[in-house]
């Protein structure tokens, strides 16, 4: 279920490799006027949301993402290490069993990756892939059977990172049928994440009622997906930018997401009473 992946970026057998800088010193002393600078407050370390996931009348997956609450040093620049965990639950796990792990490395400054890991377990799929980021050259290097080195835009995102970029827009005067773009790093080729402003609706959940701004993301239509647009993200329209709800129709069946907890967010969730 490919579909689980792409959900990691709104809301290999290889261990965590160290990341083998080749920068040069004059790169890193100048790294501060190459890489961009990010202003955020929308979330912080220690950070944990939990998702149950359903499929038709399964209760399919608990997903779970949580910000380490200790930074990891990478290049000499604190990042955040992030872990995405999803697991089947149930009837669902007899028959097709879900055990995926995602970990990313998120520059603090400039909210870009550093090292992505992917270990993937979906019934008799099974993928274990490394990536390491060099913002300074734009370059993607793909650590699998082999290591192969991949040219990408500036800021590019892999596809868990994605997800808290997105957090960190301003989205205070965002207009309806706006689009916003994030350069992207999955499955070895750049992917431009196209996700197109809604307007505002109120979620309700086993959580509570939200306030929260809608979206669509632009899919690939075909694989997974019947069309472009059939996924619709709700994002809590409040500091934090959770997303409280995710729904897509697939080409067969669909899912939907639910944020079902969540602890140290940045501000208090905009829950109406």
């Amino acid at each position: 279920m490919k579909y689980l992946a792409f959900v990691f970026i709104l809301l290999g057998s290889i261990s965590i490799f160290s990341f083998s800088s080749d920068l040069s010193r004059k790169q890193k002393a100048i790294d501060l006027a190459v890489l961009r600078s990010v202003d955020y407050k929308s979330f912080r370390k220690g950070e944990v949301l939990e998702y149950d996931a359903s499929y038709g009348i399964f209760n399919a997956a608990r997903a779970t993402l949580e910000i380490q609450p200790q930074p990891v040093l990478i290049n000499g620049r604190p990042t955040m290490h992030v872990i995405g965990k999803a697991k089947s639950l149930g009837t669902f796990n007899w028959f097709f069993k879900i055990e995926d792990r995602y970990e990313t490395y998120i520059d603090e400054v400039a909210v870009l990756p550093w090292k992505f890991v992917r270990h993937v377990r979906e019934g008799g799929y099974k993928l274990d892939r490394g990536v390491t980021f060099d913002h300074y050259n734009n370059k993607a290097i793909v650590i699998q059977k082999d290591t192969v080195k991949y040219k990408v835009a500036p800021n590019t995102q892999d596809m868990l990172s994605a997800f808290y970029y997105v957090r960190t827009l301003d989205l205070k005067n965002a207009k309806v049928g706006q689009i916003y773009v994030v350069n992207t790093f999955f499955d070895k080729e750049m992917y431009p994440m196209k996700i197109k402003y809604i307007g505002k609706e109120e979620i309700k959940t086993d959580l509570g009622k939200f306030n929260c701004l809608k979206f669509r993301p632009t899919v690939e239509e075909g694989r997974v997906f019947k069309e472009e647009e059939d996924m619709t993200l709700w994002i809590s329209d409040d500091a934090n930018k959770v997303p409280i709800r995710i729904e897509t129709d697939l080409v067969i069946g669909s899912i939907k997401l639910d944020l079902v907890n969540f602890k140290n967010l940045s501000a208090p969730l905009n829950e109406i009473k």
